[in-house]
């Protein structure tokens, strides 16, 4: 979209798209067109923030709390970090876009090194839809709730906006039904070889681990022996599935993983779309049900609430302005922050917030911070040998999320049956580099002493849980 937006300003050959779809010979040869000065302006996904462009006037950054922006190999630089670094030593403007502010963003403004750009509450009022929460003590109150996942006024919310246009439907898991649990006494079922999650490809075949994929036609609970299952989360293609039997005659979209829409008409239909794979549509849908909101908001992670707020309010944004009819409908309860902040469309005073509550507790980007991930002997080795700076504070060890019963995997989690643990090192703001130096010549003298057991170290890691 923000290369068809700069072909009708600039005219075609003014500008280049760099991204990895356009393949490695036509991505060299703009790659060659930028460095030389024949093109002057550059549009393109993570990678396009080391374009050598000439006389460098404006960096932009769209959505910088998008994980998107973060590379996940050593180095591990962040968009906005680098852009940060290049408009200083360049001299050149920085302007840094979303529909929500970070709280890196914010400690801009805050440290007054960027100034707000901001719309007027009007202007906001006039272009925002109308947001209504139902939360657990509603749903529990439902019947309709207590015997499917939406409650009354989700139904009546989707069927009257139907009868408008489409209607966008945010699930935040994909898949059918990626964790199940026991009937009886609620505890995940995990399987029987590696202990991995077990879930529901489809709706009529037996359950399945989510990490190594085995079968688990027979199996029961080691808690209480109960043989039966329930969905403890319902992905995607099962919510796509209910509502398509209770709205049988309206057609029914997905996009996701699989298989991502760009566009969809405005005509009625149901969208049914995981975070970030929501389609436009032609002029705004005409309501968005955001389903599972605890499934967002209870992530052991720090930026919980900044990242459910940003993906609530990309889905909200495509949602026509109040004074055309458009609702967005979360469920989650109305009291917590975040759904405070879309109620109000205030991301920049949930911003300011979490910020004053990070400086409180000592936390990233108002101190800088460390990671260290690995074996627990090897962990305890590089911490021992680092001469960290004055202040420093290590925190830990725990064990990764990989190795925590029901834990999510991610980057840098152990193998199944493998143990590891995780420090944090946290030192006060501009003793950044000083941590950096000392971890780094903590790895050198492991290499010399020929310790090889690796050991993973990121600096003020994106994921602190």
């Amino acid at each position: 979209r923000v290369d068809a937006a700069l072909t009708a300003l600039l005219g075609e050959g003014h500008h280049v798209l760099l991204t990895a779809d356009a393949g490695p010979e036509a991505r060299y040869r703009r790659w060659l067109a930028v460095s030389r000065g024949a093109v002057r302006a550059v549009v393109g996904t993570r990678a396009a923030m080391f374009a050598p462009v000439q006389d460098l006037g404006l960096v932009a950054l769209w959505d910088d709390g998008d994980s998107s922006h973060a590379e996940p190999h050593a180095p591990m630089p962040h968009a906005r970090d680098v852009l940060l670094l290049r408009a200083t030593e360049e001299r050149a403007a920085f302007l840094l876009g979303g529909l929500i502010r970070t709280v890196e963003g914010a400690q801009l403004v805050e440290t007054q090194w960027a100034l707000p750009v901001d719309a007027t509450r009007e202007a906001v009022r006039a272009a925002a839809p109308l947001v209504r929460t139902i939360g657990d003590g509603d749903q529990a109150r439902d019947g309709a709730a207590r015997a499917a996942r939406l409650p009354s006024l989700a139904w009546q919310v989707a069927r009257d906006a139907l009868l408008r246009g489409p209607v966008l439907v945010q699930v935040p898991r994909r898949g059918y039904v990626p964790r199940l649990a026991c009937e009886r006494c609620r505890e995940p079922a995990r399987c029987g070889k590696c202990a991995g999650p077990l879930e529901l490809t489809d709706g009529s075949s037996a359950p399945q681990c989510g990490w190594c994929g085995r079968p688990e036609a027979a199996w029961h609970c080691q808690e209480c022996g109960g043989f039966r299952l329930r969905a403890q989360v319902v992905g995607a293609r099962r919510t796509a599935d209910e509502l398509g039997r209770a709205f049988p005659k309206v057609p029914v979209r997905t996009s996701g993983r699989d298989g991502i829409l760009g566009a969809v008409t405005g005509t009625p239909a149901l969208v049914i779309s995981t975070p970030g794979a929501e389609p436009v549509a032609e002029g705004g849908y005409a309501a968005a049900l955001l389903l599972d909101g605890w499934a967002l908001l209870n992530r052991p992670d720090l930026r919980a609430g900044e990242e459910t707020l940003r993906r609530w309010t990309g889905a909200a944004a495509l949602v026509r302005p109040a004074t055309e009819g458009g609702t967005v409908l979360v469920l989650a309860e109305p009291t917590l922050r975040p759904v405070q902040a879309l109620v109000r469309w205030d991301p920049a005073g949930h911003a300011a917030r979490e910020l004053a509550e990070r400086a409180e507790l000592g936390f990233p980007p108002v101190s800088r911070m460390a990671s260290v991930t690995g074996s627990p002997a090897a962990v305890a080795a590089l911490v021992e040998l680092a001469r960290l700076p004055e202040g420093a504070a290590v925190l830990g060890p725990v064990p990764v999320s990989g190795d925590r019963p029901g834990g999510p995997r991610g980057a840098g989690d152990a193998p199944a049956g493998e143990h590891r643990e995780r420090m944090l090192i946290r030192v006060p703001p501009g003793s950044g580099a000083a941590l950096a130096a000392a971890l780094k010549a903590a790895q050198v003298a492991r290499t010399a002493l020929k310790q090889t057991d690796q050991v993973l170290v990121r600096i003020d890691p994106l994921d602190i849980g």
